[in-house]
């Protein structure tokens, strides 16, 4: 068995926002160590939801890690911003980036940590490149920028082949994965080889704590 650390990371996006700060003294009460935080622009995804005075709030209140997702086009015109804000890790998409290195150089240099992430759609391969420049990958195993989606089975075998590839170079790279992860696919994922597990509806909702504390113990288990 490896030594990764498997972490929870539950996504806002999903919570009540008419008592957020309670939702996220549950995760963290329930032993969630980040945060997911998903900025959506209705361009590169079609929703649009939340972006740096929520996040500057969010900072206040909790000392978890701020996973912060940007599905943003141009994301390199604001990771300075969302690094002022509060953010501890910073995920940009790879199919937003004319520039790739020019970007995850920008985040790195911010003092923060670097995350690129992948749609369904594009190849793993696509990151390969990169590996040595980032701190995590993001598989995106939805479409972005809807939640309640079902799982993707074949996002499985590109977590497979990136853990492989990570693992043969010797990087330490996480790998996260966000969409569709519920009770009955979550072990099947980590014995993929992800370790950092965004879960939304899954966690928020009428037993935040309780479910946090569920699936915190599955992943430390």
């Amino acid at each position: 068995m490896n030594n990764r650390k498997n972490i929870l990371s539950p996504s806002i996006l999903a919570a009540d926002f008419a008592k957020l700060g309670k939702e996220i003294e549950e995760t963290n009460r329930g032993g969630a160590e980040y945060l997911h935080f998903d900025v959506m622009d209705g361009v590169f995804v079609p929703s649009i939801s939340f972006g740096m005075p929520v996040l500057q709030s969010v900072r206040k209140i909790t000392n978890q890690v701020l996973d912060v997702h940007l599905m943003i086009t141009e994301p390199e015109r604001y990771v300075e911003e969302f690094a002022r804000c509060g953010a501890d890790i910073i995920t940009v998409h790879f199919e937003t980036l004319k520039y790739p290195e020019k970007v995850l150089k920008q985040i790195r240099d911010l003092g923060v940590k670097v995350g690129l992430s992948v749609n369904p759609e594009t190849s793993i391969h696509a990151v390969e490149p990169y590996l040595d420049m980032v701190d995590m990958v993001l598989v995106m195993t939805v479409r972005p920028g809807f939640g309640g989606q079902k799982y993707i089975d074949y996002c499985t075998d590109k977590v497979k082949y990136l853990r492989g590839i990570i693992d043969e170079k010797g990087y330490n790279v996480d790998i996260e994965v966000d969409g569709g992860i519920n009770k009955t696919n979550l072990k099947m994922i980590l014995e993929a080889g992800a370790n950092v597990i965004v879960m939304g509806s899954a966690v928020f909702g009428e037993n935040t704590y309780e479910n946090t504390v569920q699936f915190n113990e599955i992943l430390k288990a």
